[in-house]
């Protein structure tokens, strides 16, 4: 079976900044995959470059098969994103700004799609609110709803925890899990290692864009693995 994911030697460089030093990894179907680290360790620019907003310094990333550099809009075409910034407008509602994004991502979504997606994210009830009226929670639930229009192999979040309140974060778990369950992948930032052991499959603790240190949380107790990453990072909470 293809991996949903491959990287190889992957190298991103600043100037003289090396933001990324040599990642290997794959995932496949049904990993969650969490990169936890400092600031500053390369967990938001290796999402960057997986998502093709960002090119390589040198190695490979592919997305289904497809070369994000080589074949960058076949790899997008299979690539769902939810950043910090979730890139929506406030003055249009739900349904509008899910309209304007399908048809941008050239999937000119139907209303029974639109519908359908709202559902699975719980916000069918709030689809002709404007996104200004929505709380935090509710807006990166839109932004998670856009990121499924055009049916994704591999869902990118960066730090998709902060700012929600517990029972935002159980629902946005249940989300990760349902689509990794159904063959999808997920990478996803972390601060927390506690939350991160609870989600995901491997971790990956980054440090001066290395892996530091690579873990298959079904293996290891969550307190080894706060331990280890206090470690890493120099004693952070």
């Amino acid at each position: 079976m293809t991996a949903v994911l491959e990287i190889r030697g992957l190298s991103k460089s600043f100037g003289q900044r090396k933001a990324l030093q040599g990642i290997d990894l794959s995932a496949g179907p049904g990993e969650i995959l969490a990169f936890l680290g400092p600031n500053g360790a390369g967990k938001t620019t290796l999402l960057k470059v997986v998502s093709t907003l960002l090119t390589p310094t040198s190695g490979s990333v592919s997305v289904d098969g497809f070369d994000v550099v080589e074949a960058p809009e076949e790899a997008r075409r299979r690539i769902g994103c939810v950043f910090h910034d979730f890139m929506l407008y406030d003055d249009l509602t739900v349904e509008e700004n899910l309209t304007f994004f399908g048809r941008l991502y050239g999937a000119r979504p139907s209303v029974p799609k639109l519908d359908a997606l709202l559902e699975r994210v719980g916000l069918l009830h709030r689809k002709v609110d404007r996104i200004a009226t929505l709380s935090r929670g509710m807006k990166q639930r839109v932004a998670l709803a856009r990121a499924m229009l055009n049916s994704p192999r591999l869902l990118l979040f960066d730090e998709p925890f902060t700012g929600l309140d517990e029972a935002a974060a159980e629902t946005l778990k249940s989300f990760l899990r349902g689509f990794a369950g159904s063959s999808g992948s997920v990478l996803l930032t972390s601060h927390d290692p506690r939350l991160a052991h609870s989600l995901a499959s491997r971790l990956f603790i980054l440090s001066q864009g290395k892996v530091a240190k690579e873990v298959p949380s079904e293996r290891v107790p969550v307190e080894s693995f706060v331990h280890d990453f206090r470690e890493v990072v120099g004693g952070l909470p």
